[in-house]
Order: C-alpha cells, then sequence, then structure tokens
C-alpha cells in the first residue's frame, strides 16, 4: 500500500472501471505512480481533513491536484467541492471536476463554488485516456501551485 504523504492526484470516482481507465491511463504516461483513488465523498473529505479512517495523516502534504466525480454516494461531489474551498487548509489544492453531468447547474454551481476546471467524461475510450493524460500533464507537471 503506498504511503499516504506521498500522494500527487487524488482520484475520487465511485466508478471502478472510470477509476481503473484513469489510473491505466497515467501509469501508461509516466504521468505518476502517486495516485490516491477514494471512492466516495465521505473517504474524500477524511482523507483530506485527516479524520476517520486517516486520523494522523500529514495534512501538510496536500496532493498536487483532485479529480473529482460528482455523483459520489455518502457525500455528493459538490459537497466536498464546498468543503475543499471553504476551508483555508486546502482551499489551494487544484481541483478538477470530472463528470459525466453536462447539465448547466452543475457546471455553474461547481465554478460558484471555486471548481478549477470542470471537464465532461468522453464516452470515448480513446478521447478518455487522451482527456486524462492531458490533465495529468498540465496538473501534476505543469501547473505552479504557491508554496505552502
Amino acid at each position: 500500500m503506498m504511503s499516504e504523504n506521498i500522494v500527487e492526484i487524488l482520484l475520487v470516482e465511485d466508478n471502478p472501471n472510470d477509476a481503473e481507465l484513469t489510473i491505466l491511463a497515467f501509469q501508461n504516461n509516466n504521468l505518476t505512480n502517486r495516485i490516491k483513488w477514494l471512492h466516495d465523498g465521505a473517504e474524500a473529505l477524511d482523507f483530506l481533513f485527516a479524520s476517520g479512517a486517516y486520523t494522523g495523516r500529514d495534512t501538510n502534504k496536500a496532493p498536487k491536484v483532485i479529480l473529482l466525480d460528482l455523483k459520489l454516494p455518502k457525500v455528493d461531489g459538490l459537497e466536498v467541492l464546498k468543503r475543499i474551498k471553504g476551508d483555508e487548509r486546502t482551499r489551494a489544492i487544484p481541483v478538477v471536476v470530472m463528470t459525466s453531468s453536462r447539465e448547466e447547474r452543475d457546471i455553474v454551481e461547481s465554478y460558484e463554488l471555486g471548481v478549477n476546471s470542470y471537464i465532461v467524461k468522453p464516452v470515448d475510450f480513446d478521447q478518455f485516456t487522451e482527456a486524462v493524460c492531458l490533465l495529468g500533464l498540465y496538473w501534476a507537471l505543469l501547473n505552479q501551485p504557491p508554496t505552502a
């Protein structure tokens, strides 16, 4: 099991197929091996705020980017986004919504809550893989976040 202290990409996705494709796309393009996959919104909040199963995790070791699905069990993605952007400890972490929702209200609310990017998941496998690679390249390697 990978140490939670070296997570570069936090993937919050309940669909195992989408999660596995995302992880595979990153690995096939040598973007990062430091991916943490969480299956629901409650687990994501526990991880980010070092509570529940992640009590004691060093919250100073923030991921470089969070890839967040909106349609999640337990706590939905918009609520997770609201909590991330509403807390000074996590506000600066870039959040990219990756969802199948094209609904205008989801897009508007995501940006109102402070999302950094909103991407509708392509249905086509090759397009999905390419989109994930571009995301990883930009957010994990090119983007320059502020130092803590």
